[in-house]
């Protein structure tokens, strides 16, 4: 993953608003960065460009060596599909659907079959322990377990990266570090992880914590994860 010189623009009215203002920021493969920055910073921005979710203004952003910036809609929603899951602060589950086919949601979306689907949904539960919870509605959940069924969902497609925002920020301490320890996990089994969060307890997880503010990157440190 490589930005390069990459500005975001809004225009809401005559004058222009900057989001992100030449950022040059590459997230090796197979890494755990946290990119960290108060509200408002460019931080959020900066994951839906790299989450394929948005494109840059201007500037250009590389994904397993393809220049995705220019690429239309049509083939960023294959490659979002295909290569990265995201994990929500709001979970982004429906609420008339079982836990096993919120998961297996991306999986539609691919055009796998019903079986397959849930096959795939399934397997992915279990890797976060939630096997025993797959006919449950969200409601019936807790915020810990919802979380955890937005990461299954994130992994039921197999990608390489996982993109997460604020994945704790709604979470009691307990639940958090239960959070934090799976995408410690996943990032262990060799998938690239970047984890946008405010909170400087929650980025020290990371071998890497990059600061933002006023979309600029103001810091960049390597280190060693708590």
């Amino acid at each position: 993953m490589d930005l390069t010189q990459v500005w975001k623009s809004y225009f809401p009215g005559q004058f222009a608003v900057h989001a992100l203002r030449g950022v040059d920021f590459a997230v090796a493969e197979g890494s755990f960065v946290a990119v960290m920055g108060p509200s408002g910073s460019g931080k959020s921005t900066l994951m839906h460009i790299m989450g394929c979710l948005d494109t840059p203004t201007s500037g250009s952003y590389r994904l397993a060596g393809e220049d995705v910036s220019v690429m239309p809609e049509p083939r960023l929603a294959r490659i979002r599909n295909r290569r990265i899951g995201f994990v929500f602060q709001g979970y982004n589950l429906l609420p008339r659907l079982s836990a096993w086919r919120n998961v297996s949601l991306p999986l539609v979306y691919s055009g796998v079959p019903s079986p397959e689907r849930r096959r795939r949904a399934l397997r992915a539960l279990d890797l976060v322990g939630l096997s025993d919870r797959s006919e449950h509605r969200p409601t019936e959940l807790s915020g810990g377990q919802q979380q955890r069924v937005a990461i299954a969902r994130a992994l039921v497609a197999d990608p390489s990266v996982i993109l997460a925002d604020e994945p704790t920020g709604n979470l009691d301490s307990k639940a958090s570090a239960e959070i934090l320890r799976f995408l410690t996990e996943l990032n262990a089994s060799g998938r690239t992880l970047v984890l946008i969060t405010h909170d400087q307890g929650v980025a020290e997880a990371a071998g890497r914590i990059v600061q933002i503010r006023d979309g600029r990157i103001e810091a960049d440190e390597l280190r060693i994860p708590a």
